[in-house]
């Protein structure tokens, strides 16, 4: 079944002149021209204090593209031609009234909008704030108004719930897109059909059949210009709480009774909220931390993490976590869930690992197999290489019984022609039509703040600084310490298995 085109909308983005519109959101809406999910009656209107009139941002944006495609193939771009004639700007600052009352004058009451806010989170609450108070949020029969907000949504749990009584305030939750993007990765989206429509895979799914998972997302970038917001901010909040936390719902959810977006949402919130919250004591032992030394990075020599500019040379933020976590849920009763995130390591790689208990060993046990039979895994990847693959045992040939692992692959790229997507064509298009299923509901990111607070709340007072791992490295040695004390090992980053049984990179 194919998806029907977007109903008319006039997307407006605050922030317009931002990284986010020209390497994300346009390049995202062209490629939805191109799949003619969108039409002629999709326009923008972007926002931005730089002064500057329609061409202004038409051009920033050609110039952004033909660095991006080439200039010949931008100039032939039928999808980009007819996109950008829709596209237009007004110079203002968004904490002053008669910018919003130009936005309601250039839409009129009859149009149908959404609001993107691609701007720091200081002013989230202020701009949603000033559409209500303009009537800008205002939905009558057949008009719908909804606002789209990025990450990161607070900074703890009692900030994150500020905001969110204070948005909620002026708009319904139905108008509320809290937007994290590894949501719009076609894997991601896939990991429900993956367990739902597969009874050999859902079958399995619960602490009888499954020891551990481990959830990864690694970078191999360092901080570079971004030391200012990163060094308060740090890779707990960055990460966790948002992108690792919505890997995790997906893992760990019950089987919603219909794929109704909030049927979902209720069983996504559900996971959250079972997410067991540590005492202090607990958290120290459940939570380790690192920052990246100096040395050398894919051939280049990285200064250290206190070392960036815009950096505290006495900075305690770290840019490495790993968390060992527990949903007290009857299916996930005692199997512990591994989380970690970092710069500058080995591999830009997000996967979650799926380790199932070992065999019983009764049929091997007078043979050298019983002392290296690996558990069975099944890894899904969500970045870069999109697909998954389950690691099983088979006998290799000869007389003695003698086992290899191996892997059956599967990568979406070899089955399907996914084109260059940024991620944000599933959600764009979602928030155009109204589905609810991919964003994040009030409930579930207050829930994901609960269950990381201990260890906010522990490393604020800690007068200690996160221990130092070398660049390209697969993080700090305390990682490791926190997995094999209970006897398991970090799944290597970047690493396949291959059909003869050798690991490669």
């Amino acid at each position: 079944m194919h998806a029907a085109p977007t109903p008319p909308v006039t997307l407006v983005i605050f922030g317009a002149t931002g990284d986010l519109t020209r390497r994300l959101l346009v390049p995202a809406i062209i490629n939805l021209t191109r799949q003619r999910l969108v039409g002629e009656d999709l326009n923008i209107l972007g926002i931005g204090i730089e002064p500057g009139d329609d061409e202004f941002l038409r051009g920033r944006l050609d110039a952004f593209l033909n660095h991006l495609n080439g200039e010949e193939q931008t100039e032939k771009d039928e999808a980009w031609e007819s996109l950008r004639q829709r596209i237009s700007y007004m110079s203002g600052d968004f904490t002053r009234e008669d910018v919003f009352v130009e936005i309601g004058e250039r839409l009129g009451p009859n149009a149908n909008a959404a609001f993107y806010l691609a701007v720091p989170p200081s002013f989230f609450g202020t701009i949603v704030e000033k559409l209500a108070a303009h009537g800008l949020t205002d939905e009558s029969d057949g008009v719908f108004r909804r606002v789209a907000i990025e990450k990161p949504f607070g900074t703890d749990l009692a900030s994150a719930r500020a905001l969110n009584a204070q948005i909620l305030a002026q708009v319904d939750e139905s108008q509320v897109y809290r937007l994290d993007h590894f949501l719009g990765k076609e894997t991601v989206q896939n990991l429900m059909t993956a367990r739902f429509a597969n009874m050999i895979i859902e079958s399995l799914w619960n602490s009888r059949y499954i020891d551990h998972v481990q959830i990864t997302a690694a970078e191999i970038v360092d901080v570079g210009s971004r030391g200012k917001f990163y060094d308060a901010t740090g890779a707990l909040r960055d990460m966790v709480p948002n992108h690792l936390f919505q890997l995790l719902a997906m893992i760990a959810m019950e089987p919603p009774n219909s794929f109704d977006a909030e049927a979902i949402r209720n069983e996504k919130s559900k996971v959250l909220k079972a997410l067991r919250i540590y005492t202090p004591e607990e958290a120290r032992t459940h939570g380790v931390r690192g920052a990246y030394a100096a040395g050398p990075l894919n051939g280049v020599e990285l200064s250290a993490y206190r070392d960036s500019r815009d950096v505290s040379p006495d900075s305690r933020t770290e840019t490495f976590v790993a968390l060992k976590l527990y949903a007290d849920t009857w299916r996930w009763a005692g199997v512990p869930f591994y989380l970690r995130t970092g710069k500058a390591m080995t591999a830009r790689d997000t996967e979650i690992v799926i380790t199932f208990q070992p065999v019983p060993f009764a049929q091997f046990r007078e043979t050298e197999v019983n002392r290296r039979l690996p558990p069975n895994r099944l890894v899904i990847q969500v970045q870069p290489d999109e697909g998954m693959s389950m690691e099983i045992s088979i006998k290799s040939p000869g007389l003695s019984v003698d086992t290899t692992p191996v892997s059956l692959d599967f990568r979406y790229a070899d089955k399907f022609d996914i084109g260059k997507t940024t991620g944000y064509e599933s959600l764009l298009y979602d928030l155009f039509i109204g589905d609810q299923t991919l964003f994040q509901r009030a409930d579930g990111i207050e829930a994901g703040w609960a269950a990381v607070q201990p260890f906010l709340d522990i490393w604020a007072g800690d007068a200690s600084t996160p221990e130092a791992y070398a660049p390209g490295s697969m993080g700090p040695t305390c990682a490791d310490e926190l997995i094999e004390r209970d006897g398991r090992k970090w799944h290597e980053l970047g690493v396949i298995l291959h059909h003869e049984g050798k690991k490669d990179k």
